[in-house]
């Protein structure tokens, strides 16, 4: 059999929410998950519910069917990645003896015994990804309506996996989505007509029809139709921010006929998009697809009109599969949408305060205050960094798992468990509007001074490019952590906590920060000097921290050069504290 090429492209770039969507919308979780082994993620393994093969042609080769296969750790953290561990997936083929032939690239991870397909690959992390693609064909002998099933296992010593099942059927409907001519370059508060129209170039009728829409935070389809269920935030790996609906559309959609919505969907531009995309698919409905396609999350029911579908044209007689091939790929169009909008991202620094050999905890990150959220779904990039540079006389002694240490100039470090000068931390592929990051540090003060300073920047991710293209305000881009300042006797009223690095809301939302001033550096592009100092022995007692909120600097650092002025720091310290717990009783 003519060996055929896999979407090993699609596999191995985790990140593209062309390939996610598509393996997301098609993935059907296995049964109940096995004992987990301890400490071991649980991978559960998806895919179609059902693939429809081509009839066996009297003549000439048969034509091809693609089973995609997924693999889903849900469970999972960004920062969780292991891209070394070995694992492979199993194909028991013997339910499909005589029903259908199994083949696969000559580049491909998978290799076909006898009865059994074995995939191989490597590399563990969150969320939703694909294995290298069987390529089926009806077996030879094989009739219309003959099916049989394969089980696929899974296999790692750095995971467990749930099994799945799929159903091999000869014959079927297959359905065809057309694409639609959207405008692309928009502006808040535009609303464009979405006519829908799919085909069925299979070959018996579809026994009603599954519509799948899912959009980006910036998009709305205001009408929220009764035979309709929407779920906020999935199914899948697209992250926080998408809407998916699901419409079970009554009818008997005939071979050879193609059908459109009887009322056009309105796709309206809201305040909020920036990069957006909607993706809109069709396949047949039953309840396995329902299951697959609301891969676990929950859904509610519309309350509006009833969506339906008419035909376009008569059903053509005798119509035969067409001869292309016979997948879910034809199935799903994806349109994007580029908003003209801005996003505010805010800095908040801290102030903490504490007598040399103390460690303290500061609170600090940026919020997003829209009004736009910023989503880079196509390359799956983070959308920002947050850089901070450590003040003189402290040490960092735990950072968030999300950072990574770097050079004082902002350059990689390879040593990333003893302090460093300056840390960088990324932000996932989306903010939302009213998101960002909240990023506890806990520093130890080595050295007493008054008004130590580090700064807080949000830029973007790349240091040799800054600049945050979305951003209208750059001057509140930088805040900074205060150490010990003069004159600080309250609570600033900021943010404490931590988010899941792109949609959390803020306990308290911070205030602005005032413009840096002229000889700082807020793109981060110019490195600051060394400024943690080299671990030393003292005492471990928690310091005092402040909120978070958007701090000018106060100055350069005073070191405190006699015993006399460390007695009064020390002293007035201790008054700082106990001022600050009465504060906090008060508001507790």
């Amino acid at each position: 059999m003519t060996r055929f090429s896999p979407r090993a492209a699609l596999r191995r770039a985790a990140g593209s929410l062309a390939a996610a969507g598509l393996l997301a919308a098609a993935s059907l979780a296995g049964a109940a998950a096995p004992a987990q082994a301890a400490g071991l993620p649980v991978l559960a393994i998806g895919g179609p519910a059902e693939t429809a093969l081509h009839p066996y042609p009297e003549s000439g080769e048969p034509l091809h069917s693609t089973l995609g296969i997924t693999l889903d750790n849900p469970g999972a953290d960004e920062g969780d990645e292991d891209y070394e561990t070995e694992f492979t997936v199993t194909f028991d083929l013997s339910g499909i003896a005589g029903v259908a032939d199994v083949a696969v690239e000559d580049t491909s991870d998978c290799e076909v015994t006898g009865t059994k397909a074995v995939c191989t690959d490597q590399g563990i992390w969150p969320g939703l990804r694909g294995i290298d693609d069987l390529l089926l064909t009806a077996a030879e002998g094989s009739e219309e309506g003959d099916s049989g099933t394969i089980r696929v296992t899974g296999q790692s010593k750095g995971a467990t996996f749930t099994p799945f099942t799929t159903r091999v059927t000869v014959g079927g409907a297959d359905l065809v989505m057309e694409e639609l001519p959207f405008k692309e370059r928009t502006n808040p508060g535009d609303r464009q007509k979405a006519p829908i129209t799919f085909a069925n170039r299979g070959t018996r009728a579809a026994d009603g029809v599954l519509l799948g829409l899912v959009y980006s935070r910036g998009l709305d389809i205001p009408e929220r139709y009764s035979n309709c269920e929407y779920t906020e935030g999935g199914p899948g790996s697209r992250g926080p921010g998408w809407t998916t609906a699901l419409c079970s559309v009554e009818g008997s959609f005939e071979a050879g006929a193609t059908y459109t919505l009887a009322t056009p969907l309105t796709i309206e531009v809201t305040d909020r998009a920036y990069y957006d995309m909607f993706v809109y698919s069709i396949h047949e409905n039953s309840a396995a697809q329902r299951t697959a396609q609301r891969a676990g999350a929950p859904f509610e029911r519309g309350t509006g009109a009833v969506l339906k579908a008419v035909p376009v044209k008569a059903p053509a007689k005798g119509a035969t599969a067409r001869g292309g091939d016979l997948n879910p790929w034809d199935n799903f169009h994806e349109a994007d949408f580029r908003t003209e909008n801005t996003a505010d991202f805010v800095a908040y620094g801290d102030k903490v305060a504490g007598a040399e050999g103390t460690t303290v905890t500061a609170d600090i990150g940026f919020r997003n205050e829209g009004p736009a959220w910023v989503g880079y779904v196509r390359s799956g990039e983070p959308v920002a960094t947050l850089d901070f540079t450590v003040p003189p006389g402290t040490t960092v002694t735990a950072k968030p798992d999300r950072c990574r240490a770097v050079t004082a100039g902002g350059g990689y470090r390879e040593d990333q468990k003893s302090p460093a000068p300056r840390y960088v931390c990324d932000t996932s592929m989306s903010v939302l509007d009213g998101g960002g990051l909240d990023l506890p540090f806990e520093l130890r003060i080595d050295r007493s001074s008054v008004g130590a300073e580090g700064a807080v920047t949000v830029r973007g991710p790349w240091l040799q490019n800054p600049k945050l293209p979305f951003d209208p305000e750059p001057a509140n881009n930088t805040a900074y952590l205060i150490v010990n300042g003069e004159g600080e006797g309250a609570d600033s009223g900021g943010t404490t906590g931590g988010t899941d690095g792109g949609s959390g809301e803020p306990s308290t939302p911070p205030t602005s920060a005032p413009a840096p001033d002229s000889s700082e550096s807020p793109s981060g592009t110019t490195g600051p000097s060394e400024s943690a100092s080299s671990a030393t022995s003292g005492g471990g007692s928690a310091g005092t921290t402040g909120g978070g909120g958007g701090l000018a600097a106060t100055g350069s650092a005073v070191l405190i050069a006699s015993g006399t002025a460390a007695a009064a720091l020390a002293a007035g310290l201790l008054l700082f504290l106990a001022a600050r717990r009465r504060a906090a009783a008060r508001h507790a």
